[in-house]
């Protein structure tokens, strides 16, 4: 199946992430504000994206954690193009990989911070964006030192 995106244009002109079944307890975690994400029973470290097997170990036998939602700012890219009507106002702004204080390394907004700002290893901390009833973003803004 190829992977689509629909957009919700009449009430956030957003492109919205297609959850897929095996994402679900991420995605359910997120609407409670949560980060929860894969953890191997065998060798003992989460991993990101999701995936049917620990990629440390091949070990297929996890279970769904909570993550602390804290980390460092891992790479950086700034984009100046606004790619839809949505960014318009938000240019420049910064998409950002961020390094969990568990290991997994995630790929999102960044919130409250001048791009002028940004730092490789800088501290950090997870916010989340409630969407839409069913969709909530896990982005990150600067944390405390």
């Amino acid at each position: 199946m190829e992977p689509s995106y629909k957009v919700v244009e009449e009430k956030t002109g957003r492109y919205l992430p297609v959850i897929y079944p095996e994402e679900l307890p991420f995605w359910e975690g997120a609407r409670k504000h949560e980060i929860i994400l894969q953890r191997c029973n065998s060798c003992a470290k989460s991993w990101y994206p999701i995936g049917p097997a620990c990629p440390h170990c091949f070990s297929m036998s996890f279970k769904w954690d909570r993550m602390s939602g804290r980390g460092t700012l891992h790479n950086y890219v700034v984009f100046h193009k606004p790619w839809t009507k949505w960014f318009e106002s938000k240019v420049p702004y910064a998409v950002v990989q961020i390094q969990l204080e568990e290991g997994p390394r995630l790929t999102t907004n960044f919130l409250d911070c001048a791009v002028k700002d940004i730092k490789i290893g800088m501290p950090v901390e997870a916010v989340f964006e409630d969407i839409t009833s069913d969709i909530t973003l896990v982005q990150f803004r600067p944390g405390k030192k």
